[in-house]
């Protein structure tokens, strides 16, 4: 089950339900999205509404173990080891119609930023725990000073 935007925005107290149905009622006659209106109409954080929808994501998204995949060097080559750990980020496996990215909820929004100024190819998205994908990255794109724990405690999200 899929809870909307404003509803997990209204369980972590950023709005009030209220708020919440009367950004439902101007979306209904406008048609934009409900983050922008949240924004626009009560000064809510990008990062609040961000966060929220990656929320929302990471309930409907596949989750794996990144570990277990794979990938070509080629496919591994579609990002540098830095961009792999700033931006929390691994290809996994490509197709004729995509390339398969895994990140974690943390992660997401930055990674899919980065993937539509990086990638050329039309990217999905699948979800893992901070300490697996850490430990993948540290496998495929191994920087010194760099461990499973950096990304699993989110040191870099920060950056």
């Amino acid at each position: 089950m899929t809870i909307r935007l404003g509803d997990l925005l209204v369980r972590r107290g950023v709005l009030t339900a209220r708020q919440r149905d009367h950004i439902l009622e101007v979306q209904a006659s406008c048609g934009r999205p409900f983050g922008a209106l949240a924004e626009s109409l009560f000064n809510i954080s990008p990062s609040a509404v961000e966060q929220a929808w990656a929320r929302q994501y990471a309930m409907l998204a596949r989750h794996v173990d990144p570990r277990l995949y794979h990938p070509s060097g080629e496919l591994l080559e579609l990002v540098s080891r830095r961009q792999a750990w700033q931006f929390g980020v691994l290809p996994l496996a490509r197709t004729p119609a995509h390339v398969t990215l895994c990140t974690t909820e943390l992660y997401l929004a930055r990674a899919l930023r980065f993937a539509g100024w990086r990638i050329p190819e039309v990217c999905d998205f699948v979800l893992s725990e901070p300490d697996l994908l850490g430990q993948a990255l540290e496998y495929h794109y191994s920087i010194d000073g760099l461990s499973a724990g950096t990304l699993a405690e989110g040191g870099l999200h920060a950056a």
